[in-house]
């Protein structure tokens, strides 16, 4: 294990996935421009930088420091088509009534 993965001196404080952050910035790291605007990743092969790799680890370190939003509520209240969060099953909806029983029939 390299000395830049166990050193967290360049974390700020107000990092809340540490794991995160960790390997948002080694990926940031692993993909610099070279002296011609080209990341250096092997990865990259001669890609223009900011490569994908790099927006994408700007973004996990951007993320590692933001607190998480809660989910939006919907407009009118609370959503009767999700009234058990842990289920996600309706609890004020009855299931229509059916014109007439459904048979029963054994497979024999």
């Amino acid at each position: 294990m390299s000395d830049a993965s166990t050193d967290h001196a360049d974390r700020p404080a107000e990092v809340t996935d540490p794991l995160l952050w960790d390997l948002a910035a080694a990926v940031a790291d692993a993909h610099q421009p070279d002296d011609n605007q080209v990341c250096a990743s092997p990865s990259c092969v001669g890609a223009a930088w900011p490569c994908a790799a790099w927006d994408s680890a700007q973004e996990g370190l951007r993320a590692a420091r933001a607190p998480q939003p809660a989910p939006a509520a919907p407009a009118g209240g609370t959503d009767e088509r999700r009234d058990d969060p842990s289920t996600g099953w309706s609890g004020g909806l009855v299931p229509a009534a059916r014109p007439e029983p459904v048979a029963a029939t054994s497979a024999a």
